[in-house]
């Protein structure tokens, strides 16, 4: 069962960005005090199918254009899709390194350079293969009146939290991704180890 934490939410402000204009608002876990990001397009509450994507953070990925994972092609193909129906939700979600920080994360590339794969760097740390919980998401979609969601992920796990906190998934929308020469194994990581479903990109 998904624990889904009591959450306050701040007041909405206008997003324009490049890929069309949004509404923002930050949303806090009043039992951790984290603090993560509702970005919303259109008429979401009472919505049925609202096309939604749970995004982890990625400083790395997001921020800086990383080519070692696919973060950043996934957030903008996820508000690129949201902006052509016009209607959707991306929740974003501070947690960076799959739940281990941005330290940990660091700790993990090192290891990965060494040769290991980002499952067995994140163990060998006395990390989980992946420490993600997605209750501050499930609490967001209901503050927001969202009633069932078309999921944008490659990611069963996604899914499953959310079904198992009772919130209704009518079908998972598959993130297509372009590999490149230094995100490969990464990709295949995911595929083979972690059950992602990994459609490629033409």
């Amino acid at each position: 069962m998904t624990e889904v934490p009591e959450i306050a939410l701040t007041e909405e402000a206008d997003l324009p960005t490049v890929f069309g204009s949004f509404r923002i608002r930050g949303v806090r876990d009043l039992r951790t005090g984290e603090e993560h990001a509702i970005v919303s397009m259109g008429a979401v509450a009472g919505g049925e199918g609202v096309l939604t994507r749970l995004h982890s953070s990625c400083v790395t990925g997001d921020a800086l254009g990383s080519l070692r994972c696919d973060c950043r092609e996934q957030l903008h193909h996820a508000l690129e899709a949201i902006a052509r129906e016009g209607r959707g939700v991306l929740v974003y979600l501070q947690q960076e390194g799959r739940g281990i920080g941005l330290a940990g994360k660091m700790q993990a590339y090192a290891l990965q350079d060494q040769g290991e794969d980002t499952v067995d760097a994140n163990v060998k740390l006395g990390y989980a293969a992946d420490a993600r919980t997605y209750g501050a998401a499930v609490a967001a979609l209901r503050a927001l009146d969202v009633r069932s969601v078309r999921l944008l992920t490659n990611n069963p796990v996604k899914r499953e939290a959310l079904e198992a906190a009772g919130f209704p998934v009518l079908t998972r929308v598959p993130l297509a991704v372009k590999p490149n020469p230094h995100n490969e194994r990464y990709l295949e990581t995911k595929r083979a180890r972690m059950g992602h479903h990994l459609p490629l990109h033409e």
